[in-house]
């Protein structure tokens, strides 16, 4: 899919949302077809260029069934990332290696104060998102259906910074990562958040794509079994959409659980990230 089509996103994304509400009766590509109101030559067609693989397939990633397996694979660890290559966050073709900076306590407690924020919006493969970036890294990616509130949301996290709309090195990378190129990249992350919220954020880098976890599972992983709440709401405060995977954690009973980005998004990351993995069922 083009970056610079989003409604084709928009049509995929009601066709995963109607896929994932009646999995259980197996519709048929006609039936999808319908009710997005295209075609089913195009809309398998559409949907296959997105995903890389047929309606049909990808419907079998978005059942609980499948969304169980990966959660209790024995083989399947958080940390079993290869050592060498740190804190790793995998893309079709190659891995973009990601480091985070947190923000010094003066920044963090005067909402960014003397910090120069740049932002920029752009088309991605899950929908337009805002991209904004200090002269360290990546401070803040969100999804942007409405642009003005995306703004008002970052300013919000940083009121006292300035913002300039302009694009730069960070987000050309980031932009990559989005569009799956074909070499490796390195991107930092220079972020706000308190000790715990960057020791989750950096766990969440370390579920490869095409795998999951759950809220309790990335809890004891961080050697505290009974954080799973603590962990669920550092997870909700990721401040880097997609790049930081907090669509890999889902309920221990294989739904879902919430996205601040709308389940159908969720689900169509879990899907295309196992259908470009060779993630099988």
């Amino acid at each position: 899919m083009q970056l610079s089509e989003p409604t084709n996103f928009s049509r995929i994304s009601e066709a995963i949302l109607y896929l994932q509400e009646n999995f259980k009766s197996q519709p048929s590509l006609e039936e999808v077809a319908e009710k997005i109101n295209v075609s089913p030559f195009h809309f398998q067609r559409l949907f296959t260029e997105w995903a890389g693989v047929s309606p049909k397939k990808f419907l079998q990633y978005l059942s609980i069934s499948y969304a169980k397996q990966m959660i209790t694979d024995k083989q399947v660890s958080l940390f079993n990332v290869a050592e060498e290559t740190g804190l790793s966050g995998t893309g079709r073709l190659h891995d973009l290696f990601v480091s985070i900076e947190g923000m010094t306590p003066g920044e963090f407690k005067t909402g960014g104060a003397a910090l120069s924020i740049n932002y920029y919006y752009s088309n991605s493969m899950f929908g337009r998102i805002l991209l904004a970036s200090t002269s360290k890294g990546i401070c803040y990616i969100a999804f942007a259906d409405d642009q003005a509130e995306a703004l008002v949301s970052l300013k919000k996290i940083f009121p006292a910074a300035g913002f300039i709309e302009q694009t730069d090195v960070f987000q050309k990378i980031a932009l990559d990562f989005f569009s799956s190129p074909n070499e490796p990249a390195t991107l930092k992350l220079h972020l706000k958040g308190t000790a715990f919220q960057l020791k989750v954020w950096e766990a969440l880098l370390k579920i490869p794509a095409g795998k999951l976890t759950s809220y309790g599972k990335l809890a004891s992983g961080l050697s505290n079994a009974n954080a799973s709440r603590a962990v669920g709401k550092a997870i909700g405060d990721n401040p880097v959409a997609y790049i930081i995977p907090c669509h890999r954690v889902i309920q221990t009973s294989g739904m879902l659980g919430g996205y601040h980005w709308g389940l159908p998004r969720k689900a169509a990351m879990i899907g295309w990230e196992a259908a470009n993995n060779n993630v099988y069922v």
